[in-house]
């Protein structure tokens, strides 16, 4: 009986050492560097952060963003044009690795996909006519109002319109992508549509859309966007975080900011927190 305690143990020895030295399963990191080339979901019709160049090349803040961070890694960008519903199908079909798409950071969101750190801030706004008499958030609450779907302003302003407008006979109507918004408040469809501080500011600067101007700042607060990837892929995630903070401690982000966007980065810090 003794024999056979003693083969068991060798045997229970030897799965026990078999199991420390089994090659670590490869992880998105592997993947992105093995294949030489990081495909990056972004929106292309949301300047200055991401839109099409006068030679229909992808240009903007997180365009070039993309091409830093495969630079780092020695691999090859490939920037994937998605609208904003489509940023997570994307990552979770496996068409791209990384959304940099100016993605909130929401816990809903993060049920499904993993968040980097802090990369970009937004103020949400309403962007309205010129001889538009809007001039308080409050007034857009008997209004016709347009908003990208799967946005976070789009959410936003629907929770924001349940809790405090219950009565108020004003509407929202989604469209598909930023350009169509844009589209639906030049030709007066709606009479007000939400985005960002920044691309409100492109939109009103490049007069493609007519006589536009800047509405009231959302009481939403600020929105704080990351990179977004699979939920599982801790080390790709690691890898994304330590490549913002360093870009960030290099002045690397600040002068991309300071070429699609000028002035300063705006402050990621949260007091007692550090990423």
């Amino acid at each position: 009986m003794k024999s056979w305690s003693l083969i068991g143990a060798a045997a229970t020895l030897a799965f026990g050492m078999s199991t420390l030295v089994a090659p670590a399963a490869a992880d998105k990191l592997d993947d992105v560097l093995g294949s030489g080339k990081i495909r990056c979901a972004v929106v292309l019709d949301f300047p200055p952060m991401g839109y099409r160049d006068a030679d229909n090349n992808p240009a903007g803040m997180d365009v070039e963003i993309c091409k830093d961070l495969a630079n780092a890694m020695g691999v090859e960008a490939e920037v994937v044009g998605v609208t904003w519903a489509e940023r997570i199908p994307s990552l979770i079909s496996g068409k791209t690795d990384v959304a940099i798409a100016s993605s909130s950071d929401t816990l809903e969101r993060a049920k499904t996909v993993g968040f980097s750190i802090p990369y970009m801030v937004f103020q949400f706004q309403a962007l309205i006519p010129a001889d538009s008499k809007i001039s308080t958030w409050e007034d857009l609450k008997n209004a016709h109002v347009g908003a990208a779907i799967g946005t976070t302003y789009e959410s936003s302003f629907t929770d924001y319109k349940a809790a405090n407008w219950p009565d108020a006979p004003g509407k929202l109507s989604t469209y598909q992508s930023e350009t169509e918004t844009f589209m639906a408040v030049s030709q007066g469809r709606v009479d007000a549509v939400i985005s960002t501080d920044t691309a409100i500011a492109n939109v009103i600067a490049s007069g493609k859309y007519g006589d536009l101007k800047a509405g009231p700042i959302a009481p939403f607060g600020a929105d704080i966007v990351g990179f977004m990837t699979l939920r599982k892929e801790y080390g790709w995630i690691n890898y994304l975080n330590l490549y913002i903070n360093r870009a960030n401690r290099s002045g690397r982000m600040q002068e991309i900011y300071s070429e699609y966007i000028g002035g300063d980065m705006p402050d990621l810090t949260s007091s007692g927190v550090y990423y």
